[in-house]
Order: C-alpha cells, then structure tokens, then sequence
C-alpha cells in the first residue's frame, strides 16, 4: 500500500513538472514571437491600407533620386508606398475626427498639428472629405545615412468636400505643390516635416471631341442566355459573332454594351476579362458595327476615398483599347442620376466630372458621354460631355414635346437616345397591359417620330430574356417579369411583331 502511495506521488510529481516544463516552453515562445513581430510592418502597422489597396492616386517621378546619388527603385518604391499610405489615413482621419493610423505614418512632431486640427473639427462637428488624384514625386536630396529624404510634390491634385453638422460648406479642388521631410523609422518612412510651397484652383482644359458619325441606328446588346453576366463562365464568342451578323442584317450600324465593375477585377483589371472585351470589339469590327462601351455597370458607390480605385479601373480599359476600331464612345456610367437620392447628387456628378476628365486625357479620339434616365438629368454635366445621352420609358405621347424641349437647351451637341423601349409581357403581374401587337406599334409610331427629327437611336434589347439578376431590379416579379420581354426575338430565337420596326418605320 505504501508503495502504492509513493508511485502515485512520483506520478502525480513527475506530471506538475512536465505541465511546468510546457507551461514555461509557451511563455518562451510566445515572447520570442512577440519580439520578432514586433518589426515586421504588417503586424505592428495599419498596413491594411496598402493590403486592402484602398488607394491607389496617379503617380509619377521625375526620376529617381537626387543628383548624385543613385536610389533603388525597391528604395523608390518603399518611399511612395508610405507617402502615399500617409496622405490616405491622414484623410480617413480627417473624415472620421479619429487618430487611428497616424501614429505609424507621422513622427511625433509632424502628429501635433495633425491631432490638433482632428480635435478642432470634432468640437466644431466639422469633417473633411477628401482625397488626391495625381502626385508629380521628386527626391530633391538623400541622406549619406539613408536615413533622411526631401520629398517634392509638385502640382498634386486634390479633391476634398467640407461639411459642418453634415451640411455641405464648401467643395474645391486645387493643384498644389507640397516638400516633405521623411524618416527612415523601425523600417519604413515617416513623414517628418511639410510645406505647402504653392496652391491655385484647378482648371480642366477639356478639349471637344466630335463623334465619327451621327447617323446611329443601334441596340443594347447582351447575349440571350447570359444577360449582365456577358464575360463569365459561358462565355462564347460564336454566338456573340452570330448575333452581331443578325443585327447587322436587321440594318442597325451600333451596339452599346456595358463593362460590369467588379466583375472586371475592380482596380486591377483581369487580364482575361481584357482578353474577352477584346474579342467582342474585335467581332464587332469585323461585322462592321460600331460600339458604344459603358463602364462601370454594377456600380453605385461614388465615396471619394474610392475614386482612386474607379479611376485605375477605367484607366486601364480606356488605355486598353483607345485605338481600337470599333469605338464608337465611352459611356462614364448607365444612369447615375437614380443614386442621386442614396448617394448625392454632389457626390456623383464630382465622380462623374473627374471620370470624364481622367477618360479625355487618355483618349483624345473618341467621344465621351452619359446614360441619363431621362431628359430631365441629361443636362447635367452637358458642358462637360462631347455626346448627350438619355433614356426615355415614359409614355409614347410625350416623347417629341420632351425630345424638342431637351434640344433646345442643348444646341451644340448631338443627343441620342440611348435606351428605349416597351415590354411585350402582359402576364399575371401585368393584365391585359402588354402583348406582341402593342410592343410592335409603340416601335412603329417612335420610329416615326424619330425619322422625322432625324433622332439617333440605340433600342432596348435584341433578345428576351429567361432570367433577370435580382442584381438588375430585385427579386419582385412585377419588377422582373417585364423585364424578360423587352427583345425584338424571343428567347426561343422567333423573331416578335416589333422585329419589323427595329430599324426603321
């Protein structure tokens, strides 16, 4: 029994020094790692900035260090990546009235004035909505230690918004010229000291660009089985080919098609979505139609701390493509005025008067224009735009009094009618409202009108459709239903009533 007793003792002992043993191992290793952690910029710092790519401004140098002295371009990066994240949290503080992240962009010195202005405009109930577009870098000098460098930015662009109890007080944009001071800190660059050398309003110096021809007979255009989702998985340019050929043959001369946004790889545009896009221009060309690109499909968000992401998204596709043939216009965004009321109307005509600007310095041969839902918005931005475009669903009989009306306040542009168009569905959710017969005459009698005041048109749509996205207009079937009916063809391919009217009366 007494050896019994000492065995279990032994056990229970010899188990509380390995449980001590393990214990102690953790503590050890858990401090080890704190330790190394403790300089790797990704865990220490906000560094989701960069990760999440929340801000990526047009930048250039002038060129890559300072007389004298050769810099490497790892050097030149890692000095853009944190002057660029410093400028995106100083501005999210600012829109916040928080600190958060300015601590690892700023030393000590360069946050007093930083906190100070974040501590004014929260007892003021003041924010700051901005952000930069443009920066022109320049190492003007580089330490011997590697420790030190003066930055000059010169004519960078910037956008802010300021509002006091959430009323709007002022909006401007200005071209500055800012010399920094950076410290090389724990690894990265921290801004030290700044100067803001020179500042004047920014002026555009848009240049008008005519479009190739005015005689647009055209149509909406996506591909019967896969309507809003023209790039995905089912992609198939032979049926895209072959449907080019019907809408040649049906004697139109135009598509409009839409570049949806996220589906695109938002900023970092996918490559194979290039190559597809690339292959329906292409298709397009070689049937002799001309295409109207509208970007930014699927897109509402107008924030601008994001407007550096939409204008690396239509960068690319502009730039992509600017020479190709079969580009007609570029179309900044289908209907923008329907997010007036969730997103502001401020917000999204600076969104759209920046995209023009951005899409008219890349491409100087074509065209840009806006997808008005109706003739009321179409004004908007007209001094802006080369092409005034609108939509028009409304009744039949006020379509030439609106038409009329919109041209007179639009008298040195040419104006198209870019969608329009009537549902033949007359089902359960729309009685006795719609059917082949009623669709056919609508586009008999527009035709009419639109030959007599020699009106350019682009029709809605060639196909009907099996299923609409809930993406497009929800999941309400009264919404939906209507929606699937508004082709000249079937879904089955019969062409409807209304075929005979598709491109003239």
């Amino acid at each position: 029994m007494v050896k019994t007793n000492k065995r279990i003792l032994r056990g229970v002992l010899m188990l509380t020094y390995m449980a001590i043993i393990g214990i102690l191992l953790f503590l050890v290793s858990s401090l080890y790692s704190f330790l190394n952690t403790g300089a790797d910029r990704s865990k220490m710092l906000h560094t989701e900035v960069k990760q999440a790519e929340q801000y990526l401004p047009k930048v250039t140098w002038k060129n890559d260090g300072n007389e004298g002295r050769k810099i490497s371009l790892q050097k030149i990066n890692a000095v853009e990546n944190d002057y660029l994240d410093a400028w995106y949290v100083k501005q999210v503080a600012y829109k916040t009235n928080t600190q958060v992240g300015i601590e690892d962009y700023f030393t000590k010195s360069a946050r007093k004035n930083i906190y100070k202005l974040i501590k004014n405009n929260k007892s003021e109930k003041i924010t700051i909505d901005a952000t930069t577009l443009e920066h022109h870098l320049d190492i003007e000098f580089f330490s011997e230690d590697g420790q030190l460098i003066v930055l000059k930015d010169t004519n960078a662009l910037e956008y802010k918004k300021v509002f006091k109890d959430q009323k709007l007080l002022l909006e401007t944009t200005e071209v500055s010229t800012y010399r920094y001071v950076l410290l090389l800190e724990d690894g990265f660059w921290r801004i030290r000291h700044v100067v803001k050398e020179a500042s004047k309003k920014f002026k555009d110096s848009l240049v008008k660009t005519p479009i190739a021809f005015s005689n647009i007979k055209g149509i909406n255009y996506y591909p019967q089985a896969t309507p809003w989702n023209m790039y995905g998985d089912e992609f198939d340019i032979n049926i895209i080919k072959n449907d080019f050929r019907i809408i040649k043959k049906a004697g139109l001369n135009s598509i409009r098609i839409f570049v949806p946004y996220e589906d695109f790889g938002k900023a970092n545009v996918k490559f194979d979505k290039l190559e597809k896009l690339k292959k329906v221009l292409d298709t397009a060309f070689s049937e002799d139609l001309k295409v109207v690109v509208t970007l930014f499909d699927f897109y509402g968000n107008y924030d601008v701390l994001d407007w550096t992401l939409n204008q690396r998204h239509a960068e690319k596709i502009v730039e992509t493509f600017k020479d190709h043939e079969a580009i007609l216009a570029w179309d900044v965004k289908n209907e923008p005025n329907l997010d007036f009321d969730s997103r502001g109307k401020t917000n999204v005509t600076a969104w759209l008067d920046f995209m023009i600007i951005l899409i008219k310095k890349i491409d100087t041969k074509h065209p840009v224009t806006i997808g008005w839902s109706n003739t009321k918005s179409a004004t908007i931005l007209k001094d802006k735009v080369d092409v005034v475009s609108f939509h028009y669903y409304d009744k039949l009989e006020n379509f030439e009094t609106a038409y009329l009306k919109l041209k007179e306040e639009i008298k040195e542009k040419p104006i198209i009618l870019q969608e329009f168009g009537l549902s033949s569905y007359g089902g359960l959710w729309r009685p006795f409202v719609g059917s082949e017969e009623k669709q056919a005459n609508y586009y008999k009698e527009i035709q009419k009108v639109m030959t007599k005041n020699e009106i350019p048109f682009m029709s809605w749509t060639l196909y009907d459709f099996d299923n609409v996205p809930k993406e497009v207009l929800g999941r309400l079937p009264w919404r939906t239903n209507p929606q699937k009916k508004f082709g000249f063809i079937t879904s089955s391919g019969k062409k409807k009533l209304s075929y005979k009217y598709i491109s003239k009366e």
